[in-house]
């Protein structure tokens, strides 16, 4: 999937990650902990994603995944949905999904909006 972002885009994004940080805290470190966990087992965000936005994943889930781990992975995206909070998430990524969820994850993680800026692909 080819995906390109623009600078004023990044920049909202980037803002309405920060609002939710000061707004919303302990939904926001709950998805920072999933972003983080995603990187660590080197899952894509795009899969990430996808399971948080009930989308269909297949086009992204891991291959040659430990079945255990997988399913650690799920409950741990569905208690951040089952998070009271959650739906102010949602609406975040839904906003701001046509960047990308590896872009939206790479903002929450601290990453600058103009290293992001142009076209990327998704896989």
């Amino acid at each position: 999937m080819l995906v390109s972002s623009d600078y004023d885009e990044l920049k909202d994004a980037q803002m309405a990650i920060a609002n939710l940080h000061t707004t919303k805290p302990s939904i926001y470190e709950k998805f920072i902990n999933i972003i983080q966990l995603t990187r660590q087992l080197q899952y894509g965000y795009q899969y990430m994603g996808a399971l948080l936005m009930d989308e269909e994943p297949s086009e992204f889930e891991p291959q040659f995944q430990d079945e255990y781990v997988l399913s650690i992975y799920h409950k741990e995206i569905e208690k951040l949905k089952d998070d009271e909070r959650f739906p102010e998430l949602k609406q975040l990524l839904n906003s701001y999904k046509q960047l990308s969820y590896a872009n939206i994850s790479k903002l929450a993680l601290g990453e600058n909006p103009s290293a992001l800026v142009g076209t990327t692909i998704i896989h």
